[in-house]
C-alpha cells in the first residue's frame, strides 16, 4: 500500500491523515485507536514517531535573534525538594526554557541548573545584543561576563514579580500550560518525556496555525520509517 507519509505502510494515507487530524486536536492515543479502528499499539508507535519528527522540527526552529528574551527553569514531575534547585532534583525532569516576547519558546531538558549546564545553552541560543530577563537565581550572575550587557532581574524572593517590562511572566505562563497539558497523561515516562515536552513547545509556538496541515507537511518532508 502506497503511503507518502510512512515507508511500507499497511495503513492507508486516508487513515493516517485521520490519525493526524485527531492528534492535532490533542486527543489521547487510546481514544484515537477507538475512533480509527487502528490498534492501540500501532497508534502509540505512530504517535511516538510523529513526536520525533516534531522534536526535530522544533530543534531546527530554535535559534533566537535579537529581541527581549525571558529565561527560566522548571521541574516536571513530583514536587521539588526545597533547596535542590542548583544541584538537581531527585526523580524529576529539569527543563530550561527561553521565550522571545512576541515570538517562540525553546525548551531543553538539562541535568541540573548549574552555570556550567545553563550558560552554554544561553550562549548558543541567544544573541549578545538581546535584552535578557531572569529571576535572581545565582546561576545567572555570570551573564554580564558572557557579554549580555542588558540583563534585568526580577527578585521573586522579595515578593517582586513584575516591574514594568522587568518580568518573566511569558516563560512562566508556558510552564503552566505545559504542565497542565502533560497532567492529562497521568504520568509521562522519563524515556519519552523529551518528546512530550517538545510537542508541548510545538503546540504553543504554532497555536495560531493549522496544526493538522503543518504536521502533515513535517512528516511528508521526512516520512516515518519503522524497522
Amino acid at each position: 500500500m502506497i503511503n507518502k507519509y510512512i515507508f511500507r505502510s499497511r495503513i492507508s494515507e486516508k487513515k493516517f491523515r485521520e490519525i493526524i487530524r485527531l492528534f492535532s486536536l490533542d486527543i489521547e492515543a487510546i481514544k484515537i485507536a477507538q475512533l480509527t479502528g487502528v490498534s492501540r499499539r500501532s497508534i502509540t508507535r505512530i504517535l511516538k514517531a510523529v513526536r520525533e519528527r516534531i522534536a526535530e522540527f522544533s530543534e531546527s526552529e530554535s535559534p533566537f535573534e535579537k529581541g527581549e528574551i525571558e529565561i527560566d527553569e522548571s521541574y516536571f514531575g513530583a514536587r521539588r525538594v526545597r533547596g535542590r534547585r542548583g544541584r538537581g532534583a531527585f526523580g524529576k525532569n529539569i527543563v530550561f526554557g527561553l521565550i522571545k516576547r512576541g515570538g517562540k519558546v525553546y525548551t531543553q531538558v538539562v541535568k541540573n541548573c548549574s552555570a556550567g549546564e545553563l550558560l552554554p545553552i544561553i550562549k548558543e541560543r541567544i544573541a549578545k545584543n538581546s535584552v535578557v530577563y531572569t529571576d535572581s537565581f545565582k546561576t545567572y550572575d555570570g551573564l554580564v561576563n558572557f557579554g549580555y550587557r542588558r540583563h534585568h532581574r526580577i527578585r521573586h524572593g522579595e515578593n517582586e514579580f513584575a516591574v514594568g517590562r522587568n518580568h518573566i511572566n511569558g516563560i512562566e505562563n508556558f510552564w503552566a500550560i505545559a504542565k497542565t497539558r502533560l497532567s492529562k497523561f497521568r504520568g509521562v515516562h522519563k524515556s519519552t518525556f523529551y518528546l512530550h515536552l517538545k510537542e508541548s513547545e510545538f503546540r504553543f509556538n504554532y497555536r495560531k496555525h493549522n496544526l493538522y496541515s503543518l504536521i502533515l507537511k513535517i512528516v511528508r518532508n521526512r516520512p516515518l520509517k519503522f524497522s
